[in-house]
């Protein structure tokens, strides 16, 4: 995850009865499925939520957390 870009967008968004992460750049881009971003997807540890790992991976690299 070294080359990931120091900013961007993440929202958790119900898939079912699961929340699953979704990532963007921008503003001008759609929301998108994490694991459309391979290049930033880690494993999630069991019983949590599908992108937990990459979401605090991102976090640290000053991502910010969108509430809609």
């Amino acid at each position: 995850m070294s080359e990931i870009p120091t900013h961007g967008q993440m929202l958790w968004k119900l898939e079912g009865d699961e929340r699953v992460l979704h990532l963007r750049h921008d503003d001008s881009e759609p929301w998108r499925h994490y694991e459309e971003f391979p290049q930033y997807v880690l494993p999630d540890p069991a019983d949590f939520s599908k992108g937990i790992a990459t979401f605090l991976a991102l976090l640290k690299k000053g991502w910010t957390a969108s509430k809609s």
